[in-house]
């Protein structure tokens, strides 16, 4: 049998062939098939199969399965087990008068396309794409607002959201209403109350991790023939999927955790419907919103360990957010992973799990600070979703960029402390965290 493998190589490579390329069960050239069937016990012959059996669906895997072997239309010649990085700004062309797939990295770049394909796959969307940021992505959605229409969105969102919302968008004469999105009547109203096109909505909410219905407020808003665009950042399609739940595009922050070392800027639009995407994809390329080719291949990478990542940083959130609940200095603690979250069970009703951003309030500014100053392990830093813990105070860092007396008037309060668990061990963290808590109880009290 060896004779007969080696044998049929050489003659296939004789024949310039690849022994075993250009077959899709990967076999030698000439090597034969495995019997399959049954033993007819009384002639004792074998009965062969009439039919082979159905080819797995790509898309019933699992999360962690679709995340580890990517879906994509780009072939690499040579087979190559990470994909290609295509650092480059032009494309040679066929000829004078025909373009070939690619000709100008802005316009499309088969690296961005493997990630945009691979988005497109975990988000059981029509399409997707890469952006230079996540604001650039939420840019390009305000784009497809006309001047004299109006953006719903919620009044505890993202501030860099916030910012654009508030002081770029309406210049263009576009209307913003920021409402409570936890009021669904309220919400209703505002839809109704002007040329609504487009809703705009974070769940859970940055950074008091509020839970919003998404489901219910799609249905409104397309009732009334307005988009909605759910930013995605804080669970990923990993523990939630907002196109599942209504929403017309959804955005994820490639900064966070699809890259999830802290070493890629970057954003994702993943969008149902083809007109939809061709309004997207022509606002991004006419804009330069584009995602750069190695930032492409650094987020491929990250999302092969994404639900790894996420669940470990999941389990270091609950162990932390149970110790601050029972904490006498803790006023409030909010993670909808904890049963007594006021959204615990809408949000499982929508989402698979809780995710590792949670918020906390001590009452106290300077406890606040304190905490966040004396943590080791907690870098005090904006963004979330890398493999290192994060800790803030978002009224002075994320959120800095929203008018104190709009930060009060939505119940957004200075001590409040936002943490982005890491990778680490969970023991340390809670030491560390309990450690801060003790110095801030020497230097300003107990409770």
């Amino acid at each position: 049998m060896r004779c007969a493998r080696a044998g049929a190589g050489a003659r296939a490579r004789a024949m310039g062939r690849h022994p075993t390329r250009g077959r899709r069960d990967g076999r030698p050239t000439g090597a034969r098939r495995a019997t399959t069937g049954r033993r007819d016990g009384a002639r004792g012959r074998t009965t062969r199969a009439t039919t082979e059996p159905s080819e797995p669906n790509p898309r019933e895997y699992k999360m962690a399965t679709k995340l580890a072997h990517a879906k994509t239309s780009v072939r690499d010649p040579y087979a190559a087990s990470s994909p290609p990085l295509y650092q480059t700004a032009t494309f040679a062309q066929p000829n004078a008068t025909e373009n070939g797939p690619y000709d100008y990295t802005r316009s499309g770049n088969p690296t961005r396309t493997q990630l945009e394909e691979q988005m497109a796959y975990l988000e059981d969307a029509d399409r997707a794409f890469a952006f230079s940021s996540g604001m650039s992505a939420l840019t390009c959605v305000t784009r497809l607002v006309n001047a004299g229409e109006r953006i719903v969105t919620g009044d505890d969102i993202y501030g860099g959201t916030s910012r654009l919302l508030a002081q770029v968008v309406p210049k263009v004469g576009i209307e913003v209403v920021n409402v409570d999105m936890k009021d669904l009547d309220a919400v209703r109203a505002a839809i109704a109350g002007g040329k609504t096109t487009m809703v705009m909505m974070e769940s859970p909410t940055n950074p008091r991790l509020q839970v919003i219905d998404i489901k219910a407020i799609c249905d409104m808003a397309h009732d009334k023939g307005a988009l909605v665009c759910v930013d995605n950042s804080i669970m990923c399609p990993t523990f939630q999927s907002p196109l599942a739940l209504g929403a017309d595009i959804s955005m994820t922050s490639a900064t966070k955790f699809i890259a999830g070392h802290s070493d890629v800027t970057g954003g994702l639009l993943a969008v149902k419907g083809e007109e939809v995407g061709k309004r997207i994809y022509f606002h991004q390329n006419a804009e330069g919103l584009h995602l750069a080719p190695f930032d492409c291949w650094l987020a491929l990478r990250g999302l092969k360990t994404m639900q790894l990542r996420m669940e470990r940083q999941q389990a270091n959130a609950m162990k932390l957010a149970k110790w601050l609940e029972s904490h006498p200095r803790v006023q409030n603690v909010n993670y909808p992973g904890l049963k007594n979250n006021v959204g615990h069970d809408l949000h499982f009703r929508q989402a698979s799990g809780a995710g590792s951003i949670f918020s906390f309030t001590t009452g106290d500014v300077e406890f606040s600070k304190i905490v966040v100053e004396e943590t080791k392990l907690h870098k005090i830093t904006v963004s979330f979703g890398g493999t290192t813990s994060l800790i803030s105070l978002p009224c002075f860092m994320s959120h800095a960029s929203i008018p104190a007396e709009v930060r009060a008037a939505r119940g957004l309060p200075d001590d409040l402390v936002r943490i982005s668990c890491g990778i680490e061990d969970g023991d340390d963290l809670l030491a560390d965290l309990q450690y801060a808590f003790a110095v801030a109880e020497v230097r300003v009290g107990k409770k």
